[in-house]
């Protein structure tokens, strides 16, 4: 709140400032023209409204009520030379002038008087000395009624604008201070559902697999891998307890920690290792080494992986091939198999395995996936990511 003030005044004696540099530069220049016979005679009005526009200056950066009421004080010696013998105001072009600086120029002090409502009591005594100055500086031209009447409603216009001007950004601050409280639950909610998402892939993608293993008594798998498989989940279980946030490595295991890059031709073998051992004998096809963001990375191998895991446990088969290709944008694999494939319009995708652990997690990171299957002819699934 003490910041949203702050903003709100900056704001008002910003307003002030150039207001007052505008109107007391038009006042200057309409007495200049007004004089310009003979403006030796007027020097010390001139002089004293030419600083007054410097004092307006300085007004838009100060934090305290030192300089308005400095500029305020000159303003007021301004009207006031104009008293002194010899220098009174007789012309009509003069005396609108000097009519126009003290209806305009002076009242845009009025917003720094609004950015604390304790001073605008301030603006009643304040207009009626200058009222009083500018009648008796323009006295001589006998147009009293003019200057009376212009003056007040200078003053009053200004007023009336400054008053609005600081309530609507009252309300414009505490409007901005809501959205970002809003905004902020939001971004929370949503970082909440994405680390839920996160968990539910995360937990699919390695205990549910293992125990749907051990379901049907791991068939066609090695014991040695069932077993260190289960040590690598039981690790993972003990991290998520103790309140971790495990990272998807680009083994496809998982750890605290996460590396910028990596080189995927060795992270694929460590795919084709894992699988091996889990009896899907997996042919490799493409060489190269590719760089990819972490993130990307992660999103890619785990996916690709998910896709093996299915064709281990769906396609009735031992063996799938992987094709990795690239270009400058992107990076494909194409998972196919031989397998009994299935009928796409008849499979659900809003399955955890296939909507979350491939779609989603893909889409996340700006990728896309594309599925081929029929009955009975295979199945292939195509996964491209950005680099």
């Amino acid at each position: 709140m003490a910041r949203t003030e702050r903003e709100r005044r900056k704001l008002l004696t910003r307003a002030s400032r150039s207001l007052g540099l505008l109107f007391t530069g038009a006042s200057l220049l309409s007495l200049l023209v007004a004089v310009l016979d003979e403006p030796a005679v007027l020097w010390p009005s001139l002089t004293l409204m030419a600083a007054t526009g410097v004092a307006f200056y300085f007004v838009g950066g100060s934090r305290t009520q030192a300089w308005p009421l400095l500029t305020y004080v000159v303003a007021l010696l301004a009207l006031g030379a104009f008293l002194v013998p010899g220098q009174a105001v007789s012309s009509i072009a003069a005396t609108s002038a000097v009519t126009f600086f003290a209806s305009t120029a002076i009242p845009s002090l009025i917003p720094t008087l609004a950015s604390s409502g304790r001073l605008l009591w301030l603006v009643l005594p304040a207009y009626a000395l200058v009222l009083g100055l500018t009648v008796a500086a323009t006295w001589p031209s006998g147009r009293g009624v003019f200057v009376v009447a212009s003056v007040l409603v200078g003053w009053l216009s200004l007023f009336v604008c400054a008053v609005w001007l600081s309530g609507s950004l009252r309300r414009a601050f505490v409007g901005m201070a809501r959205l970002g409280r809003a905004h902020a639950l939001e971004r929370q909610s949503s970082e909440f559902e994405a680390q839920r998402r996160q968990g539910a892939r995360l937990l699919h993608d390695t205990v549910l697999a293992t125990l749907t293993l051990l379901a049907h008594s791991g068939i066609g798998a090695d014991p040695d891998a069932l077993r260190h498989q289960a040590a690598e989940d039981a690790r993972l279980l003990r991290q998520l307890r103790l309140g971790g946030t495990p990272m998807p490595r680009s083994s496809g295991g998982y750890t605290l920690e996460r590396v910028e890059t990596g080189e995927l031709g060795h992270t694929l073998e460590s795919v084709k290792q894992r699988f091996g051992r889990m009896g899907l004998q997996v042919s490799w096809h493409g060489t190269g080494q590719i760089l990819l963001p972490s993130h990307v990375l992660d999103a890619f191998l785990l996916s690709l992986s998910e896709c093996l895991e299915n064709v281990r446990r769906h396609a009735q088969v031992g063996s799938a091939d992987v094709t990795i290709t690239e270009d400058e944008l992107s990076v494909r694999a194409m998972v196919t198999d031989a397998g009994v494939g299935f009928d796409l319009d008849s499979v659900d995708v809003g399955r955890l395995g296939l909507a979350e652990s491939v779609i989603a997690r893909v889409r996340d990171v700006g990728g896309k996936v594309r599925l081929f299957s029929s009955p009975g002819s295979g199945t292939t699934v195509v996964l491209e990511v950005p680099k």
